[in-house]
C-alpha cells in the first residue's frame, strides 16, 4: 500500500518491524522479500511515481576529481531509483573478481562466487531474464544467423563473453502493483530521512527523522533497519547523521564516503574489419544493445571481449570489457544528438531541462544529419558507418583517496549537499593500454581486423576529455569482515551498530568489469533471507485486511499520481501523544 507523506499528520510516529531506506532496486527487492516471508516494513521512497524537478534538486552536489556527472540524467530519485534510468545490462562477476589480488590494493570479498551464485540465479526472474546461461557457444547456437558469429580468439589472451539484458526492468512500475497489493508492505512516497538516530554510544539505531519538501516531519521507528539509497547517497545521509559521532555515524575507522568507484569508459583507435568479418553484430554495441536480432529465447544479448584470467594474472592487471562501437553518418551532430533525445522522451527516460521544441527545431535546421542518422540507426545500414572504433569498462581500482564527502552547501531539506572526488589510479590506465593492445593483436592474428590505437595513457597526468563514467556508484560502504577495512560486515550489517543493515552497490569492496545490477539483487536477495532468519516467527505480522485498516484517519492523497491507491495504516498505536501509523 502506498501514503503519501506530505498527507500524514504533522509529528506522527511510524512504528513498523523493518524500515528500508530507498525504493530502488535494493530497497525494493528486499520489501518484496519480507512480504514473502510474513514480516511487516516500510519503505521510505523520496519521490513520487515520476520525476520532479524539486525532488531531483536533493541529489545535486559539487564535483571535485575527474570530471564527473553524478546527478541530473545519471541518477533518478523516485519510486524505482535507478532502475528508471538503467540499460539492462546483466552479466553475474566474474569468480576471480571476488579474490584478494596482491597487486589490488584493499581488494578482495569475504566470500566467494559460490555464496552469490544460489541468489544470481534468483535473479533471473526479478530481472526478466532468459536461462541461467551465459555460455557464448551456447548463445550462438540458439541465435543462428550468419551476422552472430563469435570471432576465432584462440590465443588464450582474449576471450569471448556474454551479457543478457533485462527488457529493462523498471521496479517502480514492474512491481508497483505488487507493492500496492501487499498488507505488509506500507510505500512512503515524498519521504526524505534527514538523519538516523541512535543511543549515546552509537551501537543502536533508534528511528530516522523524515522530511518533506512541503514542510512534514515524521519519525519513524522499526526493529532493524536497512539504508538502500544508492553508492552516493549511503554514505552522505551516513556523514550526516552525526549527533552521535561527530564523523558521521559507522564512520569511527574514516571508511564512510572512501573508496567511491565507478567503472570508467573510453573510447580509441580505428578498426578496418576483413570483408568477412564486417557485418557481425553480436560485438557492436549498436548492434547488439537491445536489439531483438540478437535474441533467443525472448532475450536480448550482447557479447563482449574480456581479457583470461591467465593474463589478468601473469601481468596483474584489472578485469576488463570491451566491444566495437560503430559511428553512424551525422554521429555527434546537433541534429543526431537531437533526435536522440527525442527518442529517449519517448521512453520516458528522464532528461532534466529538456525543450522538446527546441529539439524540433534543431533536427530542422540540420535535416542531412538528422535524417542520415536515423535512416542509419533504424535501417542499420552499414554503406553509412562512418568508422568503427574499440570502446571499454575497465575495473576500478579501490582507491582511499576517491570518495564522497560533504559540502558545506545545504539543500531544501537542511541536509549537506556532497562534494565527489573521482580518482583513477595507474593500474586502470594501463588495464586500458594493454586490454587494447591484446585485442588489437588477437584480432590480427586471427584476420579479423587490422586495429590502429590512439595514444597510450600509461604515464599521462591528466585523463582525456572523452574518459566517461558508467553511473554505476559503487565501494562507498564497503563489505569486510574486520571493522578497520571495511564499514559493514558479510552479512551487509555495519559494524558496531546493532540494527542497520546497508544495501546496494556501496558495499561492494572491489567490483569487476560487469554491470552492477544483477550483483544488487543478489545481495539484496541474499540480505532478505538473513534478515528473516533474525527476525524469526515472532515477529512474523498477522496481517489485517485492507478494509479493516484507518482509511478514514488520512483520507485522500490530493497529489494526482496516487489518488487512486487506498492510504492507509495498518495498525494504529498511541506513541507520545501522536497517533502512529
Amino acid at each position: 500500500m502506498y501514503i503519501d507523506t506530505r498527507s500524514v499528520e504533522e509529528g506522527v510516529a511510524v512504528s513498523t518491524t523493518v524500515c528500508i531506506i530507498g525504493a530502488g532496486v535494493a530497497g525494493i527487492t528486499l520489501a518484496m522479500e519480507l512480504d514473502r516471508a510474513g514480516i511487516e516494513c516500510c519503505l521510505l521512497e523520496s519521490g513520487g511515481y515520476k520525476a520532479d524537478d524539486d525532488t531531483r534538486d536533493l541529489y545535486r552536489g559539487d564535483n571535485v576529481g575527474i570530471p564527473y556527472a553524478f546527478a541530473d540524467g545519471c541518477r533518478s530519485r523516485y519510486l524505482g531509483g535507478s532502475s528508471n534510468c538503467w540499460g539492462g545490462w546483466c552479466r553475474p562477476l566474474d569468480p576471480w573478481d571476488f579474490d584478494k589480488k596482491e597487486w589490488v590494493a584493499n581488494s578482495g570479498w569475504p566470500f566467494g562466487l559460490d555464496e552469490l551464485t544460489p541468489y544470481y540465479q534468483r535473479t533471473h526472474t526479478l530481472l526478466k531474464l532468459g536461462p541461467d546461461n551465459f555460455d557464448p557457444v551456447w548463445w550462438e547456437q540458439q541465435i543462428n544467423r550468419h551476422d552472430v558469429r563469435r570471432y576465432p580468439l584462440m590465443s588464450g589472451n582474449v576471450r569471448d563473453t556474454v551479457s543478457q539484458f533485462s527488457p529493462p526492468v523498471r521496479f517502480g512500475k514492474v512491481y508497483r502493483d505488487v507493492l500496492r497489493r501487499s498488507e505488509r508492505v506500507r510505500v512512503f512516497l515524498y519521504a526524505n530521512v534527514v538523519n538516523i538516530d541512535t543511543d549515546s554510544e552509537a551501537k543502536e539505531v533508534t528511528g530516522v527523522d523524515i522530511a518533506t519538501l512541503s514542510g512534514k516531519r515524521v519519525r519513524m521507528n522499526a526493529k532493524l533497519f536497512v539504508l538502500a539509497t544508492g553508492g552516493i547517497e549511503n554514505a552522505r545521509l551516513l556523514l550526516a547523521s552525526n549527533k552521535v559521532q561527530a564523523a558521521g555515524l559507522g564512520n569511527g575507522n574514516d571508511l564512510v564516503g572512501r573508496f567511491f568507484m565507478d567503472h570508467p569508459r573510453l573510447m580509441t583507435g580505428t578498426v578496418k574489419f576483413s570483408k568477412q568479418w564486417a557485418r557481425n553484430k553480436l560485438y557492436d554495441i549498436k548492434y547488439h544493445y537491445q536489439n531483438p536480432v540478437v535474441a533467443a529465447h525472448g532475450t536480448q544479448i550482447s557479447s563482449q571481449f574480456a581479457l583470461t584470467r591467465d593474463v589478468i594474472m601473469r601481468e596483474k592487471l584489472l578485469n576488463s570489457r570491451v566491444w566495437f562501437f560503430s559511428r553512424f553518418f551525422g554521429e555527434g551532430s546537433a541534429g543526431s544528438e537531437a533526435l536522440i533525445r527525442c527518442r529517449e522522451a519517448l521512453h520516458r527516460k528522464e532528461q532534466p531541462g529538456r525543450r522538446a521544441r527546441d529539439d524540433y527545431l534543431t533536427m530542422a535546421a540540420h535535416p542531412v544529419d538528422t535524417i542520415g542518422f536515423g535512416l542509419t540507426r533504424l535501417l542499420q545500414l552499414r554503406a553509412l558507418i562512418s568508422d568503427v572504433k574499440l570502446q571499454a569498462i575497465v575495473e576500478a581500482e579501490p582507491n582511499r583517496d576517491s570518495r564522497v564527502t560533504l559540502s558545506d552547501r545545504k539543500d531544501r531539506l537542511g541536509l549537506p549537499r556532497v562534494k565527489v572526488d573521482w580518482r583513477l589510479t595507474e593500474l586502470v590506465q594501463r588495464t586500458f593500454d594493454r586490454t587494447f593492445e591484446l585485442l588489437a593483436d588477437e584480432l590480427k592474428m586471427m584476420g579479423v581486423a587490422e586495429v590502429e590505437l590512439d595514444e597510450p595513457l600509461t604515464g599521462r597526468t591528466s585523463w582525456p576529455a572523452k574518459l566517461e563514467g558508467t553511473w554505476h556508484h559503487m565501494g562507498t560502504t564497503r563489505m569486510h569482515d574486520s571493522p578497520r577495512e571495511g564499514v559493514v560486515d558479510r552479512d551487509c550489517k555495519m559494524h558496531g551498530v546493532s540494527n542497520l543493515y546497508i544495501a546496494g552497490s556501496s558495499v561492494f569492496p572491489t567490483v569487476g568489469a560487469n554491470f552492477p545490477t544483477i550483483t544488487i539483487s543478489a545481495l539484496a536477495l541474499r540480505l532478505g533471507e538473513h534478515l528473516v532468519q533474525r527476525l524469526g516467527k515472532s515477529d512474523m505480522a498477522t496481517v489485517v485486511p485492507i478494509g479493516d485498516l484507518a482509511n478514514a484517519r488520512f483520507g485522500n492523497v490530493p497529489n494526482p499520481e496516487v489518488s487512486d491507491l487506498p492510504i492507509a495504516a495498518q495498525s494504529l498505536v498511541r506513541a507520545g501523544g501522536n497517533e502512529a501509523v
